[in-house]
């Protein structure tokens, strides 16, 4: 049975700065020229290939439980970019990479590998997401969404409202727990690792969601710190809420010392991150999150940019968390880059409004609506931190999200690593959870054990 869906076309970009003008396309292109999330399905002719499905098995040998093993191993680099030569590949890399490379050249690398367009997600998502076709819209000034169901609420964007939508409502699984480290080291490289423990339920995925009858909760989190003993035992809980200036963020805190549970109202904005040495803002995590009303967003158009893709060495359980933090940035030998159509989108603080960050430029996949990376700068329009998301495809749930993000403060020479997994159990997203499992009195039980 054909769907009825209503003919959207995208607007029209014009060729600036190397930004890639789009083509005319539809709805009823989904799954056509179009692949079911929205991308392009065509490749470039040359270094990007058709997309053909992304992973949707995992390999041979795998067990749930594993180290996701890389799919891509025997891939070496085609090269490798550094500040030598740097100006050559200028037009595929961004502000951020390009001044990484001139504050770091001696140290700082990029190994480009050949494309593989990995990001896949299940039926039901690729369904719903052409089903939110013509229904989804955004509501109360683009702070929320209305008509949208368990999928991409704008596979064919009109506008950067609509596209930084898309990431916030991506499919990341339904349900999981996963054990991270993160550290913030200081430029010498010494670094405390602290260890979280993250669990996680993505209400607006379940079965039957749709953003009326969800009670505006599109997600439940609760992030435990398991060490260093100082900080041992704080519990972070949020119910993320979907128009978050109608209704804000709720948080609460489990104390240790006082043995209770209170709210944390300022579990938002450019409030410091869970233990991040003030290196990350509350809603830097996932590169962007939360309330998107301080911003103005200005979709610019798309382009071919290299990007943190396939990351699975960083993944893997054949490296140390000293294998990968060094001094000023991660050891760039266990990283990979490869070539991408991005979506980007530029954010910039309203008047009358205040935030750390008063520009922010997004490099958003075309394949996943994950953002790859980030360009944050400060009131004086100086370029501050530059965020990564180096992203596999967790073939067992069929979602590709992050595996590690990197939060480089260009003027202090330090960093943040949040997702350090090498050295925990593997992400179990089997995790049986729910929305009850999600409130103050549990969240009390569960700090006094």
């Amino acid at each position: 049975m054909k769907l009825n869906v209503k003919c959207y076309s995208i607007i029209t970009i014009t060729f600036v700065l190397g930004i890639v003008s789009a083509s005319s396309q539809s709805a009823d292109d989904l799954g056509g020229k179009l692949t079911p999330l929205g991308a392009q399905k065509a490749g470039n002719g040359s270094t990007i290939p058709n997309w053909e499905g992304g992973i949707t098995s995992p390999p041979a040998g795998y067990k749930v439980g594993d180290h996701h093993p890389d799919p891509f191993s025997n891939d070496k680099p085609l090269f490798t970019i550094t500040e030598n030569n740097a100006e050559k590949y200028a037009d595929n890399l961004s502000e951020g990479h390009k001044a990484l490379l001139a504050k770091y050249g001696s140290t700082y690398k990029m190994p480009i590998y050949s494309t593989r367009r990995s990001a896949s997600a299940p039926q039901d998502i690729y369904d719903a997401t052409k089903a939110n076709v013509g229904k989804a819209k955004l509501a109360d000034d683009g702070n929320g969404v209305v008509g949208a169901s368990r999928g991409i609420p704008f596979p064919v964007p009109q506008n950067g409202q609509e596209v930084i939508w898309n990431h916030l409502l991506r499919y990341r699984g339904l349900s999981g727990i996963r054990k991270v480290g993160q550290v913030a080291p200081t430029r010498s490289g010494n670094y405390t690792l602290v260890q979280l423990e993250e669990q996680l339920f993505w209400n607006y995925h379940k079965k039957g969601a749709t953003s009326e009858n969800i009670g505006n909760v599109m997600a439940y989190m609760e992030q435990k710190v398991t060490s260093p003993a100082r900080l041992a035992g704080t519990i972070l809980m949020v119910h993320e809420t979907l128009n978050q200036v109608a209704d804000p963020r709720r948080a609460w805190v489990y104390n240790t010392g006082q043995r209770r549970v209170r709210r944390a109202p300022n579990v938002a904005y450019d409030n410091p991150g869970t233990a991040s040495d003030g290196m990350r803002t509350s809603d830097q995590l996932d590169m962007f999150n939360g309330a998107i009303d301080r911003y103005d967003w200005k979709l610019v158009g798309k382009k071919e940019l290299y990007v943190p893709y396939n990351s699975y060495k960083l993944h893997s359980d054949g490296l140390k968390v000293k294998d990968i933090v060094t001094p000023l940035h991660i050891n760039q030998e266990h990283s990979r880059y490869e070539l991408h159509r991005v979506w980007v989108v530029e954010a910039t603080l309203k008047k009358g409004k205040r935030h750390i960050y008063a520009k922010r430029r997004l490099y958003i996949d075309e394949d996943s609506w994950g953002a790859l990376v980030v360009d944050q700068y400060d009131g004086q329009d100086r370029l501050w931190r530059v965020s990564e998301a180096h992203s596999i495809n967790y073939y067992d749930v069929q979602a590709f999200w992050s595996t590690l993000e990197v939060h480089m403060d260009i003027l202090s020479g330090r960093y943040l690593a949040h997702g350090l997994d090498n050295e925990n159990e593997m992400y179990d997203f089997s995790f049986v959870s729910k929305p009850g499992n999600y409130t103050p009195s549990s969240l009390r039980r569960r700090g006094r054990r």
